[in-house]
């Protein structure tokens, strides 16, 4: 789809200046610009590239001075990445302008489908299972049974979504991703076996959680396991049964959360996190990538290091840390010292 600069602009609630009527297919970075495609500036570092980038349109700061002719048509608005971003949204929506039901699927007699709904390829609804409208579910995702999925939700090629889930509007599932598979629990049995603990419970995702590729969420033995709403997860991330996360907190891959472990709202996970479990994060919590932690976070805190310590604490830490070499080198030139004073002291 081509769009013009006067539209772009209008939907933006920007202005123009250049050839209003000059089209993009495409965006690209300004680095990388190219002819029929579009860009932002909103980082003065990167200003040197507008004037010699080949993107058709840029957008801009309405308070924006060029230092030298630009060739590009330019859109001055109030925040460059915050339409670029909008720009995106708009671009996705219009790339997958996708309905209807193909063949070879399968949905249960009892399940119900909503309105304007696509149904991909080789993909599966169980037994009494519901879809809102105006849902999307691609080729090869497996949806069980009783499974119950709001408005405007995608699911990408491949996820499995366990019996019994609860999936709000507007949510986002990316491939590979599982869940409700069972939790992680095994009792231990005289004879060093482990005898299975059923899991009976299942997950909820609120509206406008995003969780990403290959990420695995259990349900929970009892009750549910919950994401809340407008969380965001990243991919290859593990929450394990009977975890709590709180509304809009954003975790980075690779982060693992052991079981009955609660985060609140608005927390920031680097990547790697390590939670241990029964423990509970407060509001407001940020927690440096790589961190291991093991005791419970108050709110508002900002964690770094294995163990996990207080930001300031763990930064001094880490400067003794760096210096350990060389400390070691004075310690044994100090021994050395005294061991040789010993020596002479004796001999006296």
């Amino acid at each position: 789809m081509e769009f013009k600069a006067t539209n772009i602009a209008e939907f933006l609630h920007g202005t123009v200046e250049g050839d209003e009527n000059v089209s993009v297919n495409n965006v690209s970075k300004i680095e990388d610009g190219k002819t029929g495609t579009l860009a932002f500036l909103a980082n003065p570092k990167y200003e040197r590239y507008i004037y010699e980038t080949e993107a058709s349109i840029v957008l801009v700061r309405k308070d924006f001075e060029p230092e030298h002719e630009v060739k590009a048509t330019l859109i001055r608005v109030d925040d460059p990445y915050e339409a670029f971003a909008s720009l995106l949204e708009l671009y996705e929506q219009a790339r997958q302008m996708k309905s209807g039901i193909e063949q070879p699927s399968f949905i249960d007699d009892s399940a119900t489908v909503g309105e304007s709904v696509y149904f991909g390829a080789f993909a599966y609804l169980g037994a009494n299972s519901s879809l809102g409208n105006n849902v999307k579910i691609y080729p090869q995702t497996y949806i069980g049974s009783g499974v119950i999925i709001g408005n405007n939700t995608i699911i990408y090629a491949g996820a499995k979504i366990y019996d019994g889930t609860v999936i709000g509007d507007n949510c986002i599932i990316h491939a590979g991703a599982v869940i409700g598979s069972d939790g992680f629990g095994f009792a231990p049995m005289a004879d060093g076996s482990y005898k299975k603990i059923p899991q009976v419970g299942n997950v909820i995702l609120e509206d406008d959680v995003e969780i990403g590729a290959n990420t695995t969420i259990d349900c929970s033995t009892m009750g549910s396991t919950v994401i809340r709403k407008g969380a965001k997860l990243d991919n290859l991330i593990q929450i394990a049964h009977n975890c709590e996360v709180g509304e809009n907190t954003v975790m980075a891959a690779l982060v693992g959360i052991a079981g009955s472990t609660k985060v609140g709202k608005n927390c920031m996970f680097g990547g790697q996190v390590g939670i241990a479990g029964h423990l509970t994060v407060g509001d407001n919590v940020k927690i440096g990538a790589m961190a291991g932690v093991s005791n419970s976070i108050k709110a508002g805190r900002t964690v770094l290091g294995a163990p996990a310590m207080d930001h300031d604490k763990a930064l001094k830490t880490y400067v003794v840390y760096r210096r350990l070499p060389q400390m070691r080198e004075q310690l044994l030139a100090l021994q050395k010292e005294v061991e040789e004073l010993k020596s002479k002291l004796n001999e006296e």
